[in-house]
């Protein structure tokens, strides 16, 4: 675990029919994320207020320790509405399935998902496990029980 650059191994899960499917990549030096591609076989209409899970034909094995946190792309989500309906979305380094996107459109248009479109990002994150103790009491402070709004609104 203390790799600065986690190998992430990626599995074509239908290499044949899907080796038109970019793997996940960072579109810039500094990108944060891995842009993920839809492997749709024809072009998908999410209506407006519609879920959907897009294929990606990939799976992946995250190192123990990380997680992979599947998130929207901006552009999609700014220009369309098209956004993640559990953002972010968590990939457990244990999981061996096939990544699949649940979009969700907020927008009040259909929008045409086609094979090959960069429809999220996947960024790697350390993942740090909490020992728990149950106690009788929690320490006081300014904020306390406070919650929503407690602490002014802007």
């Amino acid at each position: 675990m203390d790799e600065p650059f986690p190998a992430i191994r990626v599995l074509r899960l239908n290499p044949e029919k899907d080796a038109d499917i970019p793997l996940p990549r960072y579109m810039t030096a500094h990108a944060a994320g891995m842009d993920l591609c839809a492997a749709v076989e024809a072009p998908f209409c999410l209506e407006a207020g519609r879920i959907a899970m897009i294929p990606t034909g990939l799976a992946v094995a995250i190192p123990p320790g990380f997680e992979a946190q599947i998130r929207p792309r901006s552009g999609l989500a700014v220009k369309h509405g098209i956004s993640l309906i559990n953002a972010p979305g968590t990939i457990d380094a244990d999981y061996r399935g096939e990544l699949k996107i649940a979009l969700i459109n907020l927008g009040d248009a259909l929008y045409t998902i086609r094979r090959g479109d960069r429809i999220a990002q996947m960024v790697i994150q350390r993942v740090y496990r909490a020992r728990l103790s149950e106690v009788d009491r929690l320490d006081d402070t300014d904020r306390s029980s406070g919650g929503f709004g407690s602490t002014g609104v802007g």
